[in-house]
């Protein structure tokens, strides 16, 4: 997970990524008035008065017409919601304008700068929590609730972002969000391909070499559990990589569950004593899920196995399926059960 964690925010350290992201995932109107060309990156480390320190968000600030913006990019790697996330959003958000009052940099009428925060949340979990602290304070009896605090933050939930919510024009956030969906290694093909024209510049190696580590070091053995992913330098080695070994990857890629069907339902390539799973029915489903826990983490506890066993919605099926397939262990996917599971029972 630390490798994850560094290898998305080194990616989030170009400029060219939160553009990308701001343009294709920020629909409110201030986004078209930003200078995109004055994208900076400021401190990220924010001393408290207690010397405490936060140290693993990103802060950029760009030119809004004549004045600066701050957007407070907070990369969010949990497996699970964090439902107190507006709290911690407001203590960052303290730390940042005690920082610019200590630094006397602010707006004219020595006014505080606006700041945007966001999450950018690619846990397996809908957030389905608060997203104004507002939310999350009792009004109390009458006359308290003018004290209540306000602070709403910005939220792009990866997971929630259909293929037809993804930018279909070059957009570097979009194609980092299309590999975290890929599915087989053509997928994977398809998007190095754009990206190796899009960062084909000389002034875009680092950010290319971003991509290329992230590929190799995270997307790739997390894809191929148990497999050695070579070592490589370039996205055209990746690309050549994958050309390679694609058949022998996609069987692999079938063997640990991970390759979708193509039209109803999900289907498994499980080889040597593993039966296919059946395209339609809810038992069809029922068991790919079975099978595709067993494969990847023993024995299914009777609890989980008692709680698949109550849901009677197909779809709610199909998407535990790929939580299944995609889960880092059986406890992250027990958690993700007792959240989207609850409600879909047989009648």
């Amino acid at each position: 997970m630390m490798e994850y964690d560094a290898s998305y925010k080194t990616l989030f350290s170009h400029p060219e990524m939160v553009a990308d992201l701001l343009r294709g995932f920020v629909p409110d109107p201030w986004v078209a008035q930003v200078d995109f060309s004055t994208l900076e990156l400021v401190g990220g480390s924010y001393v408290s008065d207690d010397l405490r320190t936060r140290e693993d968000d990103l802060v950029w600030r760009m030119r809004l017409r004549d004045e600066w913006v701050y957007v407070y990019l907070l990369l969010e790697f949990q497996s699970t919601v964090d439902p107190f996330m507006a709290v911690r959003l407001m203590t960052y958000l303290g730390l940042l304008y005690q920082d610019l009052i200590r630094r006397r940099d602010l707006a004219p009428g020595l006014r505080l700068p606006p700041v945007v925060p966001l999450v950018l949340y690619n846990g397996m979990a809908r957030w389905q929590v608060a997203l104004d602290i507002a939310e999350l304070v009792w009004t109390g009896p009458v006359g308290l609730s003018i004290y209540r605090p306000q602070l709403r933050y910005l939220l792009i939930d990866e997971g929630a972002l259909g293929e037809d919510a993804l930018p279909a024009t070059r957009n570097l956030a979009a194609a980092l969000f299309r590999l975290e969906h890929s599915r087989q290694p053509e997928d994977v093909r398809r998007v190095v391909e754009s990206l190796i024209q899009w960062l084909a510049a000389p002034e875009q190696t680092s950010l290319r070499r971003a991509f290329t580590v992230w590929l190799g070091r995270v997307l790739l053995p997390a894809r191929l559990p148990g497999m050695k992913v070579p070592e490589v330098a370039e996205l055209k080695e990746v690309r050549s990589m994958l050309a390679e070994r694609v058949i022998e990857w996609t069987k692999d890629w079938k063997q640990q569950g991970i390759e979708a069907g193509r039209q109803e339902g999900l289907q498994m390539g499980l080889q040597e004593g593993l039966q296919m799973g059946r395209q339609e029915g809810l038992g069809g489903m029922r068991e790919n899920v079975f099978t595709v826990l067993e494969v990847r983490f023993g024995a299914t506890p009777l609890r989980i196995r008692e709680s698949l066993e109550r849901i009677g919605d197909l779809a709610k099926l199909k998407q535990l399926h790929r939580q299944a397939i995609l889960a880092a262990s059986l406890e992250e996917f027990a958690q993700v059960l007792a959240t989207e599971g609850n409600g879909h029972r047989d009648n």
